[in-house]
């Protein structure tokens, strides 16, 4: 079996990686029919496609710069930052594995058997984040009025800016995507308008507390989904650098073990080969790797300038609260 695992301790840079996994993956599927790593190669080149040719990358954020002066001009008052990534190599492969892992063991444990071919296509085409923007806003001490709770008015300003952000980015060429159920807002601050395009962990928290808005664009300019998380300033804290981020290792691992027993080795030939690329993918110790401008002491203490293990940044955007007194006039 190919995994990503083998091309990380030559030395090579990110992109040549991906060029030679990507390649040695596709002979392989086309000499054995697996059309599964077929659909991964797919979504390697997707990634090849942004790291190689990201001249879209360009003009797709002067449009969210757009998004982001209607917010300066609307909301002076507010601090937030605009920040895009391209999702880490690691990362990505990590996601595509999984979600296989899960949609298979999912599926086996409701129904006792494996779903078809089409079945599984199907789950990976649900992989839109790639690219993802996120806006995050804190409304400054000095803003509040008397008797006002700072954390409610954030909410407030967070979904009315939820409310414009479909609409505003469909003028400018993107096509907003449905959630297709999945998060359904409960919250009464968010417009009917706009409720079936939104995943709401806000109103329906996440693990280990992770809250946040998401929603899903098509850019018809450059042919690719990209994603667009809305948080507040402590939002973002708990999923950076809170307990959402911490990913509860011990609970995951042995929640794979458990889908490992479920269904034995030689079941299942697409389960058996996903469950063992992100379990050896898990197992990576970042300090022995070898990929150019990557480095790292440690699993924790890590340096990546080339989008190997951290998104590569595309997007840096801030914005600062006036005080009230320049307001005034």
């Amino acid at each position: 079996m190919i995994a990503l695992n083998d091309y990380l301790y030559s030395g090579d840079t990110v992109l040549r990686i991906l060029q030679k996994y990507s390649s040695d993956l596709e002979q392989e599927a086309q000499k054995s029919h697996n059309e599964v790593d077929l659909l991964h190669c797919a979504f390697l080149s997707q990634i090849m496609d942004m790291l190689e040719h990201n001249d879209f990358l360009t003009a797709q954020s002067q449009k969210i710069r757009e998004f982001y002066m209607y917010m300066a001009k609307e909301y002076p008052f507010l601090a937030f930052t605009f920040k895009g990534r391209i999702k880490s190599l690691i990362r990505a492969e990590e996601k595509f594995n999984g979600y296989i892992v899960e949609y298979i063991y999912d599926y086996y444990e409701k129904y006792h058997q494996f779903p078809s071919m089409e079945e599984i296509k199907k789950r990976l085409d649900c992989f839109r984040d790639l690219i993802a923007y996120r806006v995050v806003i804190s409304l400054p001490q000095c803003h509040l009025k008397e008797g006002q709770d700072r954390e409610k008015e954030e909410l407030r300003y967070l979904y009315e800016i939820a409310n414009v952000l479909p609409f505003f980015m469909e003028q400018r060429g993107f096509r907003v995507e449905s959630a297709k159920g999945v998060r359904v807002s409960s919250s009464d601050m968010l417009k009917e308008a706009v409720r079936p395009y939104y995943r709401d962990y806000i109103s329906n928290e996440g693990e280990y507390g992770y809250r946040s808005l998401h929603i899903t664009f098509y850019d018809d300019t450059a042919k690719c989904y990209m994603e667009v998380q809305l948080r507040t300033k402590a939002m973002d804290d708990n999923a950076e650098i809170g307990p959402a981020n911490h990913l509860g290792y011990e609970k995951r691992q042995e929640n794979e073990r458990a889908r490992r027993d479920v269904i034995p080795v030689g079941e299942c030939r697409c389960f058996d080969e996903a469950y063992e690329r992100g379990m050896r993918l898990q197992k990576l110790e970042l300090a022995k790797l070898d990929v150019n401008m990557f480095s790292a002491a440690n699993n924790s203490l890590i340096n990546d300038g080339c989008g190997l293990y951290r998104g590569r940044l595309i997007l840096p955007y801030e914005h600062l609260s006036r005080f009230q007194s320049d307001l005034s006039s």
